[in-house]
């Protein structure tokens, strides 16, 4: 008798296939009669074609691995039975694997909802791991983890941005800046030092995203030499080359920024033939800010590599003269060269220290020159703004590096003050610029000189950049300091840089007015000493600096002149 098939569950749902792709065992359910073979089973299953077109193929396929199984051995029903034994525990695995998924995604839910500060043995183990991994100690049994540091800084973020609500209690919220700074100091490889700086400049959320920008290399930018081409068609050159570039900005006039390039953009034979100068968007700033003149006298005191100074002879057409000036003799090497590439016929490079230059050059300074017009003071400093250029920044600056760039800049300030004429027709302007952002050297520098010289701040003439500092921590700064500018990496996708432009309105030297109080002072501190009387005193300090504060000018040019004819006679 043929034999009948029987399917139990719904078709929809009746065939299940393991992870090997084998159909489940007892899925189907075969009802046969006494009599009946399995062969006869598989003819008429065979003959119905009307069944089999019923049938999905997945259907079809199972039909024939269960009639071949039929047929089988009972070595092969063992071996069946130990496959389907073994596809149960990779089931339950997965399963396993799935359970410790949700595990996981509820310790983060739960280390979201509530941070917990880390115990002192926590932050002692993994500062002895951080230390090995440094020094690359491999007897530690694994370095720190950084995914866990970071999850740590986010939310120690969240509880300092809601300290009142999110914070632990009986814990002070030094404790919790102490703790995020180690940490970020860690993650980013920072020195504590820096660090402590930078949190004392930046809001918290605002530090994270300039620690991030400095881990990213700012975009490659170019200078148009105007001097022997047009921007137009110096960008349609090297789209012909297989350069990507956009222009830089509407800031910018010359500017263009490279995204990728399919040759070197420093060896093209445009870049050979000096029509454009690789130059940081930051470095434009400064000279733009300068605004120099035709046929001015324009002094660059710290000029190397000379990106600034071909700037500003572009802008002045080649026409009046332009002093180059450092102190570094090997680097003056590539501003010859530079200039002779980029075709400037209206400089003049020296070699001589910034400080002094007012008193070893005052011949050529106010004798034959009469003072410049302007001075563009690029001062060195300790490269906080140029992290992701020097990441060595990040660790080998302390306290004595930060202040011997600000007392070097401070004397670099009045030298450049004292190079300007106020009187010039069209100048008297000086531009004090940094790529550092210490408050150190840029605020403190120029409220310094605000003090010492007659100056006033001036505005910039740039559009964006946000206002230097009026006030920080316990010190005040003249409220002019508005108009001094600074630019961030994570803000203007450039490097750090700070500008000031300043305003001579006098050729004279302020006096210091310390020394007539503490001549006061000792009459008191000694009663029983007999002294001049006090008024004549006071007349003859009074005609004394009415005659040094405002000599004329032209006695000014005749004691220069004199200067520098006996000098050759005492030699």
């Amino acid at each position: 008798a043929p034999a009948k098939a029987k399917k139990i569950p719904s078709r929809g749902n009746n065939v299940e296939l393991t992870s090997d792709g084998e159909v489940e065992e007892g899925s189907w359910e075969m009802e046969e009669e006494e009599d009946g073979s399995s062969d006869e089973m598989v003819d008429d299953y065979g003959a119905s074609s009307s069944e089999e077109e019923e049938l999905l193929p997945i259907e079809k396929a199972a039909l024939k691995q269960k009639s071949d199984r039929g047929g089988l051995s009972e070595d092969d029903s063992e071996e069946d039975e130990e496959e389907e034994e073994a596809v149960e525990e990779a089931s339950k695995q997965k399963m396993g694997q799935k359970e410790e998924e949700s595990t996981d995604l509820q310790l983060n839910l739960d280390i979201d909802e509530q941070f917990k500060l880390p115990t002192n043995e926590q932050i002692e183990r993994e500062d002895i791991l951080f230390i090995c991994d440094i020094h690359k100690l491999y007897a530690c049994s694994s370095p720190p983890d950084l995914h866990i540091i970071h999850q740590r800084i986010k939310g120690n973020m969240e509880v300092l941005q809601d300290f009142v609500v999110k914070r632990e209690e009986g814990r002070t919220r030094q404790e919790y800046l102490a703790v995020l700074r180690r940490d970020m100091a860690a993650y980013y490889s920072y020195s504590d030092f820096l660090l402590t700086k930078l949190m004392d400049i930046f809001p918290l959320p605002e530090l994270i995203n300039f620690l991030e920008a400095n881990e990213v290399p700012r975009p490659v930018t170019i200078r148009t030499n105007t001097l022997k081409t047009r921007r137009r068609d110096l960008a349609q050159a090297l789209i012909n080359r297989g350069v990507n570039l956009d222009p830089l900005g509407k800031w910018s006039k010359t500017g263009l920024v490279i995204y990728d390039s399919s040759v070197p953009i420093g060896a093209t034979p445009e870049y050979l033939a000096g029509h454009y100068m690789l130059q940081g968007a930051s470095s434009l700033l400064p000279v733009m800010a300068l605004a120099p003149q035709e046929n001015e006298r324009i002094l660059d005191m710290c000029c190397a590599p000379g990106g600034k100074t071909s700037y500003i002879a572009q802008l002045m057409k080649n026409t009046g003269m332009i002093l180059a000036n450092d102190s570094n003799a090997e680097r003056l090497r590539s501003v010859v060269g530079n200039l002779h590439r980029l075709g400037v016929t209206n400089a003049v490079v020296s070699n001589c220290d910034g400080r002094q230059f007012p008193k070893v050059c005052s011949y050529l300074l106010w004798g034959v020159l009469g003072g410049f017009d302007r001075v563009l003071l690029d001062a060195p400093c300790s490269g906080t703004g140029v992290i992701s250029k020097d990441p060595a920044v990040k660790t080998n600056k302390d306290e004595k590096d930060i202040l011997r760039c600000a007392h070097l800049q401070k004397e670099l300030i009045l030298s450049a003050i004292d190079s300007v004429n106020a009187a010039s027709e069209t100048g008297g302007y000086i531009v004090y610029c940094t790529c550092s952002i210490m408050v150190e050297e840029n605020e403190w520098v120029v409220d310094y000189a605000l003090k010492k010289r007659n100056v006033r701040l001036v505005a910039t003439g740039l559009d964006f950049g946000k206002e230097g500092f009026t006030r920080f921590k316990d010190r005040r700064f003249h409220p002019s300091l508005k108009s001094t500018r600074r630019f961030y990496p994570h803000t203007h996708n450039m490097d750090g840089f700070f500008i000031a432009k300043f305003k001579k309105f006098s050729n004279a030297i302020p006096q210091a007015q310390k020394e007539p109080a503490v001549e006061a002072a000792t009459p008191s501190t000694d009663p029983g000493t007999i002294t001049e009387p006090q008024p004549k005193k006071k007349k003859l300090e009074g005609s004394k600096a009415d005659k040094e504060q405002k000599p004329p000018q032209t006695a000014l040019k005749k004691r220069h002149l004199l200067q520098a004819q006996r000098r050759p006679l005492k030699a």
